[in-house]
């Protein structure tokens, strides 16, 4: 697919938390990564407000295993909690993405040059990304790197289908839909032999309203053209 990238993202922890289970204060993973928290990846690799990124799909390499931790929450009324985290352990995913121009954003159509994020994309994801990278939460610290997806060996391989049942499927944000609404997305995702392939945002009918939003808009104001940094610096000022 054209823009497209393939890597593989691994880590000893994962936790996709089922918003359900944060109600009584604790967490319990979701079996799978949902399509958001890969974006969230794709994202720490390279981003740019010109782009959109959509996962495509994800390949299940190892086996699901779960493993519970007696966690101790930030309590900032003084108290001594204890919950139980319940995380992946020893997770391993291949994942195919792409990224298509953010046609919401008209401030940015000079930067509209896929040629160039693609190039910047593949060497940072070469390089192990530009910010850190975490498998659903900030504890569980992963590595990401190219691959070729369908190569080796997955676990799941030949295993037939499974029903995962409701899961989110991702976040609706206002600089993404063009409209003044944060939204979420849900579906009911179905494993095939290993692999979930992924709706489109714009085609999950199950859209739940959170609350409005406005997106954050680049101008002259908060945005510096390469062009103009370097002439600032050639002129030795601070950029």
């Amino acid at each position: 697919m054209r823009n497209s990238i393939e890597f593989v993202v691994y880590g000893d922890y994962a936790l996709f938390t089922d918003p359900l289970t944060k109600l009584g204060g604790e967490k319990l993973s979701y079996q799978v990564p949902t399509y958001q928290a890969l974006k969230g990846i794709v994202e720490s690799v390279y981003w740019k407000p010109t782009l959109i990124f959509f996962i495509d799909e994800v390949r299940i390499m190892n086996p699901i295993r779960m493993e519970s931790k007696g966690i101790r929450p930030m309590d900032y009324s003084g108290g001594n909690t204890l919950a139980n985290y319940t995380y992946l352990r020893d997770v391993r995913y291949q994942v195919r993405a792409h990224f298509e121009f953010n046609m919401n954003r008209p401030e940015m159509t000079y930067d509209r040059n896929e040629h160039k994020h693609h190039n910047i994309l593949k060497r940072s994801l070469q390089a192990g990304g530009r910010r850190d990278i975490f498998l659903g939460a900030r504890e569980c610290q992963a590595y990401v790197e190219p691959c070729v997806f369908g190569e080796g060996d997955g676990f799941y391989d030949r295993y037939g289908e499974i029903h995962l049942g409701s899961m989110v499927h991702g976040i609706n944000y206002p600089d993404e839909t063009g409209w003044n609404e944060l939204e979420v997305r849900l579906w009911n995702p179905v494993m095939r032999d290993g692999i979930i392939q992924f709706r489109r945002p714009d085609q999950c009918t199950q859209v739940r309203p959170i609350t409005n939003m406005e997106p954050k808009r680049f101008d002259d104001s908060n945005v510096v053209s390469a062009d103009e940094l370097l002439a600032q610096l050639a002129e030795g000022g601070n950029p």
